[in-house]
């Protein structure tokens, strides 16, 4: 391998633009980042044009990579994820979507809605995914193909830690930490600001006991996906 660069799957509301800041604020213009067509839940081969053709940038950030991790010759990609306690980060997102000047359906939806409203009308909608099981969806695309998603998911887990770093949005601290220490070999001065951009106030308080039982239930991938991150990791558990 004759270059390493930084891949981040930026979740939605799962600190990812404080971890690109904190990329960018020591590669500046090596940071870049673009958006992609999730259709067909597989853009790898997108990504990897993407990698080969910017060969001046060091790190990578999306929300819409799917699909395996991307091969290109000659580099060695270090893939980077945050995630989330998904009640937590369910909450956030209401929270961002209310204040967010935008037309989008979601963003018209919290504005309409208290969170309880928001959250039902998202779980009505059969392919929504933003509150239901989220990052097990997301994950599960890095090995696709037949199989339980949380299966899959775990699959992709395991891919993740394998070549990158996986940290907890609660223990952004020790995800820090662990990222020097990955990248310390392809980037020996990599030594970033502590950064919080783009944050919102915990809702936690917000959601009702129905309500939360409504999401626990919706989300049980999701959590028994944090139960592996937590004891891969050895982290306890906590909400966001």
């Amino acid at each position: 391998m004759n270059r390493s660069v930084v891949l981040h799957y930026h979740l939605f509301k799962n600190a990812g633009t404080s971890l690109d800041q904190m990329l960018k604020a020591h590669l500046g213009d090596a940071w870049v980042t673009a958006e992609f067509s999730m259709a067909g839940e597989n853009n790898s081969d997108l990504v990897a044009e993407w990698i080969a053709d910017t060969p001046d940038a060091l790190a990578f950030s999306s929300h819409t990579m799917v699909g395996p991790l991307p091969e290109v010759e000659g580099v060695e990609i270090i893939p980077v994820i945050l995630l989330r306690n998904p009640l937590a980060r369910i909450a956030s997102a209401y929270r961002f979507e209310r204040k967010q000047e935008a037309d989008t359906w979601g963003a018209e939806l919290a504005k309409e809605h208290d969170l309880d409203g928001y959250v039902r009308a998202r779980l009505a909608r059969p392919n929504d995914r933003q509150c239901r099981n989220f990052q097990v969806a997301r994950l599960a695309t890095l090995r696709p193909g037949p199989g339980r998603e949380l299966f899959r998911a775990t699959a992709g887990l395991n891919t993740l830690l394998g070549h990158g770093v996986v940290g907890r949005v609660e223990y952004f601290d020790a995800f820090r930490e662990a990222l020097m220490t990955r990248l310390a070999p392809a980037f020996p001065d990599f030594d970033p600001p502590m950064a919080r951009a783009n944050t919102t106030k915990s809702d936690s308080e917000q959601i009702s006991l129905d309500l939360a039982t409504l999401l626990t239930e919706h989300n049980t991938d999701d959590i028994a996906l944090l139960a592996q991150v937590n004891a891969r990791l050895g982290l306890a558990p906590r909400l966001g």
